[in-house]
């Protein structure tokens, strides 16, 4: 079916691809997707004559499949002054695909910036008016939508929800079977991961040697599985596990622990020992003189040292060591030059953090936040502070879209880890700082790691 392009099963074909998606086990299916989107794309123009429910989801997966479709298709649901008609909000899952797919825009999309204003407004009112299960449904996108969020989670919130449809349930009982059997097979392999690695964690002895240290290996290891879940990546996985745990000790030393005199010590030491850590380290260093020595940057000041201490540039790089031979050398050359879609995520990585930290960081000795240094230098309030951030992080979300639309350089997993980084900043630091009120996790982490799925 999926490679069959046949108009008459269009719709059936886009919302087969979804729940392969919702369900995790698109990985298995990567060409016969691909290859489905590439031929709807070149079909025919009257696959996109639809109605709004399949216009805005076939956009939806032709956008993330990299293919730039024109959102200039929305416009026949729209009237004369670039507004939504009204007869829209009677289409409850159109609604709810539009609001999905306005999240694939680009820079200069005014409709769908317009599409995502006017979706958000009235799905927030429409809980009292349809079914439970499809109340969940738009209270689950409103919180994170499906391009902000992590596949794992995801797919175990989709395995139950599919469950629980008796329609779908009876319809689909073999795709759902099989996406709870290989949830269940990719999770005994993430167990014995990291079974490995708190072993390793453990000899190493940190909690007693560095105690001021945050103790977050199991932490760290979900934020890497945010990153890639699939069993080809199991060694990309641990090693990468290891190097963001080793960061975050070295984060806190920088933040809480050394005296000016011994971390420019530890400086020279690791620089020594690898150059290629010359940049964070040298960051890191920044901003503990900053801190010793009360200093409020500004924000142009902080953003360029920020973004490097955010680890993101660094942790992304190494990211793609263990993927394997579609990790060139060209490949690793682009990313090591800070290309547009890397300083988009880690400037969401850097501001997201910086919001939902800002006033625990005021209760001890901390470098000044973003939010005081922009507070600082244009003399404004938190709340305007954090409105601005929060548009740069829509902004930021844009220009990783961008990088993804093709042609693009790389093979799409080359993109997707950079994506998906994104994916676990805006997870962690949604609300809270997650990473360090790391209990907020916990369930989260007991249904990936812990908790199989019921056949």
């Amino acid at each position: 079916m999926l490679t069959d392009a046949t108009t008459i099963d269009l719709s059936k074909k886009l919302h087969l691809i979804d729940m392969v998606q919702h369900l995790g086990i698109a990985y298995h299916f990567e060409i016969e997707i691909e290859n489905a989107l590439e031929k709807i794309n070149l079909g025919d123009a009257n696959y996109f004559e639809s109605n709004l429910y399949t216009i805005a989801l076939g956009f939806r997966l032709l956008r993330q499949q990299g293919i730039k479709v024109s959102s200039e298709i929305f416009k026949k649901f729209m009237d004369e002054k670039g507004k939504f008609k009204e007869d829209v909000i009677n289409d409850v899952l159109g609604m709810l695909n539009l609001y999905e797919a306005a999240h694939l825009r680009l820079h200069g999309e005014d409709i769908l910036d317009e599409a995502l204003a006017f979706t958000t407004s009235h799905l927030e009112s429409m809980a009292t008016k349809v079914s439970p299960l499809l109340a969940e449904q738009i209270a689950h996108a409103l919180n994170r939508p499906i391009q902000k969020g992590l596949p794992r989670i995801e797919a175990r919130h989709y395995i139950s929800l599919y469950s629980r449809e008796t329609h779908f349930a009876s319809s689909n009982a073999a795709l759902v079977r099989f996406a709870k059997i290989d949830f269940n097979m990719v999770q005994a392999l993430h167990q014995k991961e990291i079974s490995g690695i708190t072993e390793w964690w453990k000899n190493l002895d940190f909690s007693t040697k560095l105690p001021y240290a945050r103790d977050r290996v199991v932490e760290c290891y979900f934020w890497i599985m945010g990153a890639y879940f699939e069993p080809k990546y199991s060694l990309a996985r641990t090693f990468l596990t290891k190097v963001i745990s080793m960061t975050s000790i070295l984060d806190d030393t920088y933040d809480n622990y050394g005296t000016n005199e011994e971390l420019e010590l530890l400086t020279k030491c690791v620089e020594r020992w690898d150059i290629d850590m010359k940049k964070t380290m040298k960051a890191y260093l920044d901003e503990a003189k900053w801190c010793q020595e009360d200093y409020v940057p500004t924000i142009e000041e902080y953003m360029q040292v920020a973004l490097v201490s955010s680890g993101y540039p660094m942790l992304i790089t190494n990211s793609y060591v263990g993927m394997g031979e579609i990790a060139t050398k060209e490949a690793f050359d682009w990313i090591s030059n800070d290309p547009k879609i890397l300083k988009a995520c880690a400037t969401i990585c850097r501001l997201m953090d910086d919001i939902v930290s800002h006033e625990f960081e005021q209760t001890r000795d901390h470098v000044a936040s973003g939010v005081e240094c922009y507070m600082k230098q244009y003399g404004v309030s938190r709340e305007e502070t954090v409105k601005l951030f929060r548009e740069d992080v829509a902004n930021a979300w844009k220009d990783i879209n961008e990088g993804f639309m093709k042609p693009t350089i790389f093979p799409m997993p080359i993109l997707i880890v950079v994506l998906n980084f994104a994916r676990v900043v805006d997870f962690i630091y949604k609300d809270d700082d997650s990473y360090t009120n790391s209990h907020t996790l916990k369930a989260h982490i007991d249904l990936l790691l812990v908790d199989p799925v019921i056949l």
